[in-house]
C-alpha cells in the first residue's frame, strides 16, 4: 500500500471519534481476514490404507458393541 494510503487512513482515524475506534479496528480487521486470501494447504493426504494390519479383533467384544449399537438386531 502506498505511504499516501496509510497516511490516509491515520488522517481519517486520528479524527474519529474515541469510542468509534474499536468498531472500526473490528471492521479492519474483519475486512483483512476476508480480503487476504487463504494459504491452502499442499500435498496430498496420507491414506489410512493397512493402519490395522495385523490387528485381530476379538468376537465378543464385537458382538457386544455391536448389540449396544443396533439392538434390534438379533
Amino acid at each position: 500500500m502506498d505511504s499516501v494510503h496509510k497516511g490516509e487512513l491515520y488522517k481519517l482515524i486520528e479524527t474519529m471519534p474515541e469510542d468509534m475506534v474499536p468498531v472500526i479496528y473490528k471492521i479492519i480487521s474483519l475486512l483483512r481476514m476476508e480480503l487476504i486470501p487463504k494459504i491452502k494447504k499442499t500435498g496430498r493426504r496420507g491414506s489410512l490404507a493397512g493402519i490395522w494390519k495385523g490387528s485381530e479383533i476379538d468376537d465378543k467384544l464385537f458382538n457386544q458393541a455391536r448389540k449396544s449399537l443396533y439392538p434390534y438386531e438379533s
